[in-house]
């Protein structure tokens, strides 16, 4: 299902040949072999962002994980360092072309996501302590007795014998898990995952009554929670702004639990969704987790690696004159890293097109790049594994004889560029 009908992005497709677009149809309806080609055409290929402007694609392992964890590029579109104007980045013309008022600026731009050291760093340490090991480890109790419940009720939503998976399954669990680590009410969740669903499509509609809405929502969790101060994140962040405004800005609040809840279920729903449907058309596979109940977390990091939900990064912008790859990126370059390419790439993987849940060793490093690499590793990498494991497990503990609904080909997604989400997954119980 394609969700850009209605949008104004990809009306520059094709007007620069030889460098492929983003929004271009074929490379959104198979990312892997489209991207898969642009790595074997170079490690950097220069092509279009979403805004028809130029961008530098990496599409390779090892030069992705090289300007990961190279500071010379930076997140931030208006970093002193690239030496313009804001209104000249691309991000902010992505704005005006999504009929974004300007006065959200500040709360696209100001996410973490957005920030370089030393504010990176500084936001980062205020939520660290939520997603520690330690404090992942003490959560799983009430991820199981939430998967638990999630998966007893699953018949009550069968009809003719099939459920959806997506909506009764993968979204609840991270969306539940999220909310409640952050302090938000079980009753305003279905409208978060509403929203969220609205921010992917990238329809000037959606998004401009949708992006408000989610603003002026947290601005009022935050006025009823501070009469009402408890143990959850979002307490500890109105503590941390009422105590030193210094170190947490009221907007830096408003996007910090915005980027919370939004990262904390969209992506894990979509790794639940993708990994369910990779296992159930990979028999051998599915039999290998069943028969060894350890192999549990290699499996997760290899259904991160083969169907990962994110494909790309965001922009990232040389603060200098850089080489990768021997390829001269100037000052002020957008770069964008191709996760899907690199998670692929044969140069690294032997034969990377297979699903292989022995693939990554225990207890190593991470093997890909599904949560990113350097400084903007995923925050929630712990939990969303966690998630899961447990996920995984349960699902198929509840529900041995579990099958697909109707055949592989037939399961529709939304196909927006730099993603891989399952519309909805039918299931058979049996």
């Amino acid at each position: 299902m394609s969700a850009l009908s209605n949008s104004p992005l990809g009306a520059h497709v094709g007007k620069h040949p030889g460098e492929p677009n983003v929004m271009d149809p074929a490379l959104i309806a198979d990312p892997f072999g489209g991207y898969g080609a642009l790595r074997e055409q170079g490690p950097v290929v220069r092509g279009r962002f979403m805004d028809d402007s130029p961008v530098w694609f990496v599409t390779r392992f090892e030069e992705v994980r090289q300007v990961l964890r190279d500071q010379r590029f930076v997140n931030n579109p208006a970093a002193p360092s690239l030496g313009r104007s804001i209104d000249e980045s691309p991000a902010v013309r992505l704005l005006e072309m999504l009929g974004l008022p300007d006065h959200f600026r500040p709360y696209l731009l100001g996410s973490i996501l957005n920030y370089d050291a030393p504010d990176h760093t500084r936001l980062r340490r205020l939520v660290s302590r939520a997603f520690t090991a330690r404090k992942i480890t003490d959560l799983r109790p009430r991820v199981e007795q939430i998967t638990d419940d999630l998966l007893t009720r699953l018949p009550e939503h069968a009809e003719d014998g099939v459920v959806d998976l997506i909506q009764h399954f993968a979204y609840p669990l991270p969306i539940t898990v999220i909310c409640e680590l952050v302090g938000i009410a079980e009753a305003d969740r279905p409208q978060w995952r509403k929203w969220g669903a609205d921010l992917v499509s990238l329809e000037p509609g959606r998004l401009s009554t949708a992006f408000p809405a989610m603003i002026e929502h947290i601005h009022e969790l935050i006025r009823e929670r501070r009469g009402a101060l408890t143990d959850d994140l979002l307490s500890e962040l109105i503590r941390t702004h009422d105590d030193d405004g210094g170190r947490l800005s009221d907007i830096e609040m408003v996007t910090m639990i915005l980027t919370i809840v939004l990262a904390g279920h969209e992506t894990t729903a979509h790794l639940i969704g993708n990994g369910t449907a990779a296992l159930l058309t990979h028999p051998d596979q599915l039999r290998l987790l069943k028969d060894d109940p350890a192999l549990l977390p290699r499996a997760v990091h290899e259904l991160m690696r083969w169907c990962g939900p994110v494909h790309m990064t965001q922009l990232r912008f040389a603060s200098e004159d850089v080489e990768v790859a021997g390829t001269p990126i100037r000052k002020g370059d957008a770069v964008q890293l191709i996760l899907v390419s690199a998670n692929f790439d044969p140069r690294h993987y032997t034969d990377p097109d297979r699903l292989d849940l022995t693939r990554h060793p225990a207890g190593h490093a991470e093997n890909h790049v599904g949560f990113g690499h350097g400084m903007h590793y995923c925050l929630g990498a712990t939990l969303a594994k966690q998630e899961g494991e447990v996920a995984f497990s349960r699902l198929f503990t509840h529900y041995p004889e579990l099958s697909l609904g109707v055949a592989a080909e037939q399961l529709a997604r939304t196909q927006v560029p730099g993603s891989w989400r399952l519309d909805t997954l039918p299931l058979r119980l049996g």
